[in-house]
């Protein structure tokens, strides 16, 4: 087993962010939405816990992203913050809360930070939300920023394929990500473009990149915890790695549960007062 430099590290910030993507080294981000998920995660190192939208899906049964509240995010961050004494917890702003106007925006993740205890909020879009970007930053708040597919205007794209294929949306992806960093965005997520552009964007940027459906060449990957668990068997895209098959083991445990119940071997008297 390999020893990373940053697994020595008390309590991941920005600035250790930051000297990851420096020194080389790959930063490992995940989901969570829960308490005794996310105590889980935290004990392997992980560098940052990401409290998305996708909550939305996999927690709610939603089709995309759009229903969920900042009530309903502002419960799970503060959840997962209690679990987490080393990553560094980012909470997705979910829809509808930033887009068209930088004082809502500006509320909205002041309420996240104050009620929750996360230590960064996560924005899709580039130059459409700079002004919401740069309310927040100058209020202290760290933002992370998405770029390429975009789950919250998933109907303004009507699908989710490949995003940045064509030159021009590239082109655009480039000066959204420089815009972004320029404007004090401590790292960028882009999700489901063309390597060699996730390549070249993380080569033009100081802040580190992360990855999803992204390649390999960028600063860092993130996947959902449930898909990668395979808890969610309904989503199988090209770039997800399934580590586990959780959806047949918790079953299995169900009904050997259920079997014991009515056949009246649960519970035995080793397991009654």
């Amino acid at each position: 087993m390999s020893v990373h430099k940053s697994s020595k590290v008390k309590k991941v910030t920005t600035h250790v962010l930051q000297a990851m993507k420096l020194q080389g080294e790959r930063i490992a981000m995940i989901t969570a939405y829960d308490y005794s998920m996310a105590r889980i995660i935290d004990s392997t190192g992980i560098d940052i816990v990401l409290v998305g939208d996708s909550a939305s899906n996999v927690m709610a049964g939603n089709e995309s992203t759009l229903p969920i509240t900042l009530d309903q995010m502002i419960y799970h961050a503060t959840s997962v913050v209690r679990a987490i004494n080393r990553a560094l917890v980012v909470v997705d702003m979910p829809f509808g809360t930033y887009q068209g106007n930088s004082r809502e925006a500006l509320s909205s993740a002041i309420r996240i930070m104050k009620e929750t205890g996360a230590h960064a909020i996560k924005m899709e879009g580039g130059a459409e939300i700079i002004e919401s970007v740069g309310r927040i930053l100058s209020a202290g708040i760290p933002v992370m920023g998405h770029l390429g597919l975009m789950p919250q205007s998933i109907h303004k794209f009507g699908t989710y394929v490949v995003r940045a294929t064509e030159e021009d949306e590239a082109s655009k992806l480039l000066k959204d990500a420089q815009l972004l960093e320029d404007a004090g965005c401590f790292a960028i997520v882009l999700e489901k473009i063309p390597a060699k552009l996730a390549a070249s964007v993380s080569e033009s940027i100081r802040i580190p990149v992360i990855g999803i459906g992204a390649g390999a060449d960028v600063d860092g990957q993130v996947l959902v915890l449930h898909d990668m668990l395979g808890i969610n068997r309904d989503f199988s895209p090209r770039f997800l790695r399934r580590y586990h098959n959780l959806y047949e083991e918790i079953k299995g445990a169900v009904q050997n549960y259920t079997n014991d119940i009515k056949n009246r071997d649960f519970p035995n008297e080793k397991e009654q007062y």
